[in-house]
């Protein structure tokens, strides 16, 4: 695992998101929407989900990176739309953010955390494993409640035929905190 820091390399800072953050976002996204390695999303989501997701600004207030937290279940949450403007990939920001949003996920008492990414290599450096085959994510009891989840990051999770398109080539990765 690769050293903890918490802190985002200087001269960025990470903050709680705020409603005008949703444009940058959205902005910081469309291109990794095109290249197929993020899901689209309508702004109306990202508003209705502001709370989950943390922003990292650099030293003129620019939003250069995010990403989110989103709680599924007791024991669970996903690290969501977790990306850095291409200036600050390999800076260590991914990383500070990914680590601040885990840091959120212990106070709020989950014990493991998902996601599903491409970037296997990124997530594998901070401790995060494959799913293994025939591995279930869930026991039975919480899948059934999880199926009555209107979200579709939640049917992503579950590998549901109707988001397949969006999942093809994914991997579903996890981290025990």
């Amino acid at each position: 695992m690769s050293r903890r820091s918490a802190d985002p390399p200087p001269p960025y800072s990470i903050r709680p998101a705020r409603t005008r953050d949703v444009r940058a976002i959205l902005t910081l996204s469309e291109p990794l929407v095109d290249q197929r390695v993020l899901v689209p999303k309508d702004a109306v989501a990202y508003y209705e989900d502001i709370q989950e997701f943390l922003i990292a600004e650099d030293g003129h207030g620019e939003v250069v990176g995010f990403g989110a937290l989103h709680v599924m279940w007791e024991d669970l949450a996903e690290v969501r739309t977790l990306a850095t403007s291409p200036t600050t990939r390999g800076s260590g920001l991914g990383a500070a953010l990914l680590h601040q949003l885990l840091d959120r996920a212990r106070s709020l008492g989950v014990t493991r955390v998902f996601c599903l990414t491409f970037e296997t290599a990124f997530f594998a450096r901070h401790g995060f494993e494959p799913l293994g085959e025939g591995q279930e994510a869930v026991d039975p009891e919480v899948y059934a409640e999880l199926l009555r989840s209107p979200d579709e990051g939640v049917a992503e999770f579950l590998d549901l035929a109707r988001v397949k398109p969006n999942t093809l080539g994914n991997t579903r990765m996890f981290l025990t905190l």
